[in-house]
């Protein structure tokens, strides 16, 4: 086969990535290569990349650049998408099958083939073993119960995004609403946010208002999806009542707005949460802000209590039903931006990091 190509990235300074040749070295027993058929650009990988160094956030000292370089080497930075194997000497897989799953942001990727089943098989490389699991996790296509063929483009931009944001969803329900009577949705045009959003909405009876924070000129579009209760620019948190019980969903890590809200709402703010670091220039905001203090979300952790309370196959099944119910609306806020090709994917790379893209559009490389 001809030779691939990757991006690397520089670990300690992520606005420094190259496109490098990737030459194919042999594989070792229970290994299998795959060719990257499509992977999604989102705001939820410059996140990986801020926290691509160790940071705890996986109950150890690994980061997102764990999961497909060793530590002496430059970032790989991981993304969502399907891929078919080219070649394998893993008993069960062979050239042809397809799978969903965690990538490098390359042309190419070599995986170690554990757990092969029906539904698909674990990536056991050494230093992958203690990294959650549902980021090793590969689905076959044909195992995925809910994926549908129309709906096939629209997985690696807003599956993962989705997923988390109604497990947000889940956790403010599982928390009584931290007591709060509306929630503060910032970054609320981010994919992350829209699934947030539309996994309230659907909660049958009472639930805290929804607002959604965003920039002025996205209000009036934003407003027109009906996503959210009500949409207001970041200028006017200050004619939000102060003394309504709110909580805050910060996912972008803008360190203006969480100040504004905090210092605005000071011992009203029940709950202050921050999903993502796409911000990843803006200041921190964390020094001395009024309120509770600030509470990470995690997807993973979350996943994996869920499964251990409701069972592997009722979460799918509950997974299932949100995802196809947000699937009938997913096409009109967001349409697929088509990028193909190294240089393209890096650029793509570029241009999110930029905090320049189009939240409308949803990035589709095609290496």
């Amino acid at each position: 086969m001809s030779d691939g190509w990757a991006i690397d990235i520089d670990r300690s300074d992520i606005t420094r990535a190259k496109l490098v040749p990737d030459p194919a070295a042999p594989l070792s027993p229970g290994q299998v290569r795959v060719r990257i058929d499509s992977y999604a650009m989102t705001a939820n990988n410059i996140t990986y990349a801020v926290f691509g160094h160790p940071s705890g956030l996986f109950g150890n000292d690994q980061g997102y650049w764990d999961f497909f370089a060793e530590r002496d080497r430059p970032g790989r930075l991981p993304v969502w998408g399907f891929a078919t194997v080219v070649e394998s000497t893993a008993d069960g897989i062979a050239a042809g099958d397809r799978f969903y799953g965690y990538y490098p942001m390359a042309s190419h990727a070599v995986l170690a083939a554990g757990a092969v089943g029906p539904g698909g098989f674990t990536d056991v490389t050494p230093r992958r073993t203690t990294l959650p699991p549902v980021y090793n996790n590969y689905q076959r296509i044909e195992a995925l119960g809910d994926h549908r063929a129309e709906h096939h483009d629209y997985w690696p931009v807003f599956r993962p995004l989705f997923l988390t944001g109604w497990l947000i969803a889940d956790q403010f329900e599982d928390e009584g609403d931290y007591s709060a009577a509306q929630i503060l949705i910032a970054s609320a045009s981010s994919k992350t946010a829209l699934g947030l959003g539309f996994s309230l909405a659907q909660r049958r009876g009472p639930r805290p208002e929804t607002v959604g924070l965003t920039s002025k000129a996205n209000v009036a579009d934003l407003a027109a999806q009906g996503i959210y209760d009500r949409v207001i620019a970041y200028d006017d948190i200050l004619t939000l009542n102060p003394a309504t019980p709110s909580a805050l969903v910060d996912m972008a890590g803008n360190g203006a707005v969480t100040r504004a809200v905090h210092s605005h709402f000071g011992d009203r703010l029940k709950a202050s949460i921050i999903v993502g670091k796409s911000h990843w220039d803006a200041e921190a905001g964390q020094s001395a802000l009024p309120g509770p203090e600030r509470q990470g979300f995690f997807a993973p952790g979350r996943v994996q209590k869920r499964v251990a309370d409701w069972g592997g196959g009722a979460f799918a099944d509950r997974m299932a039903g949100a995802w196809l119910g947000f699937m009938a609306i997913a096409p009109r806020l967001a349409r697929i931006d088509r990028r193909t090709g190294g240089e393209a994917a890096l650029d793509a790379y570029r241009e999110m990091l930029s905090g320049k893209a189009d939240p409308k559009a949803g990035i589709l490389v095609t290496p």
